[in-house]
């Protein structure tokens, strides 16, 4: 006993004198000594967790080197929606709550598109989702604006104690080494994106002297615009939800903690402003639970659907719809919380 524990501090003692960077590159390098440190205040951050997010950030300034042009807007535009709905459809409502059934080959294809999201991996990002939805805005919680909004919005993510992925959480879909590959190597996808987006951007200046001169583009301008404007732009949307959806916006359903329906923030993330719907009835797959509230990730994936790409998405039953403002969640949906403790692990056809 004694030799596996001096075995252990060993490991741990070799994962803390590694560089950060090289963390950067496994996700779950550190995740033995991180789960030590997981006693730590969750405030603890470290300057360097945030030197990702000032490249992020600093990559918009080449906007001035590079120009503008409409190809880089609407290649810009195009991997902002199609990111947020592989962030919405399939890290949240799929991943994080199972409000929908798909193949496994599909689950993947979504995965590696929300992986260009710079979010983390699809295992990191459900399994502390599922970790909110029971302790939203209790100390318990991981990013609640009752801590800052600073904090809610970006300030959690740099927390040591929020490093690791928390598999425990996550094992109905840990179980898929295709998706801890993704997990594990989470930096592969915005790599992948941008070496797409420099070439195609290379490919179309050598063949572009019959565009228009607001649409001729290149490498360096596709990769401004098609990475770096629209990751920040994607990541800023995102996060509004853990922060100003818990600060502005009306409550409909009495849910114990502060979420908000905000109609603006259910536009630039599509449909996910309706907050306070969801935090009452997270099993569902729809949000805008009704008509005049606009849900785009639910008409997509009601497309979807139609395909065969998806089935079996969860509705919002009537008696939800029809629920008193001051009916409490807990009297609709008892077994919401033990969702996010332990999931059956099922295998998708």
């Amino acid at each position: 006993m004694g030799s596996a524990r001096n075995t252990d501090s060993a490991y741990s003692s070799r994962i803390s004198r590694l560089p950060v960077w090289l963390h950067w590159l496994d996700a779950d390098a550190s995740q033995q000594l991180a789960q030590q440190n997981s006693a730590q205040s969750k405030a603890s951050t470290k300057l360097s967790r945030y030197i990702p997010f000032l490249f992020l950030h600093s990559g918009i300034l080449l906007v001035f080197v590079t120009g503008f042009s409409w190809t880089a807007f609407l290649i810009c535009a195009v991997l902002y929606w199609l990111r947020m709905f592989a962030i919405t459809g399939f890290y949240h409502r799929y991943f994080s709550h199972r409000t929908f059934k798909t193949s496994r080959t599909f689950q993947f294809i979504m995965a590696c598109i929300g992986l260009t999201s710079v979010q983390r991996g699809p295992l990191w990002w459900a399994a502390h989702h599922r970790q909110h939805h029971p302790h939203s805005d209790t100390e318990k919680d991981i990013h609640s604006p009752n801590q800052g909004l600073w904090w809610s919005h970006i300030g959690w993510i740099a927390s040591e104690s929020n490093m690791p992925t928390q598999y425990c959480r996550i094992k109905d879909f840990a179980r898929f080494p295709e998706l801890r590959f993704l997990n594990r190597f989470d930096w592969l996808g915005p790599l992948v994106l941008s070496v797409l987006l420099y070439g195609l951007g290379e490919w179309i200046n050598l063949g572009s002297t019959g565009l228009p001169k607001d649409w001729q583009t290149n490498g360096l301008q596709l990769l401004t615009w098609g990475f770096f404007v629209s990751s920040i732009l994607l990541f800023h949307a995102t996060c509004t939800i853990n922060s100003l959806s818990h600060v502005f916006g009306a409550q409909r359903y009495s849910t114990k903690d502060n979420s908000k329906n905000n109609w603006m923030l259910a536009i630039i993330t599509m449909g996910e402003g309706w907050h306070n719907n969801h935090h009452f009835y997270p099993n569902a797959v729809r949000q805008g639970f009704f008509w005049w509230e606009f849900d785009l990730t639910y008409y997509l994936l009601r497309a979807m659907a139609a395909l065969g790409l998806v089935w079996d998405l969860t509705p919002v039953p009537e008696r939800i719809k029809s629920a008193a403002a001051t009916t409490t969640a807990s009297n609709y949906a008892p077994a919401a919380k033990r969702f996010y403790v332990s999931r059956k692990v099922v295998q998708p056809s």
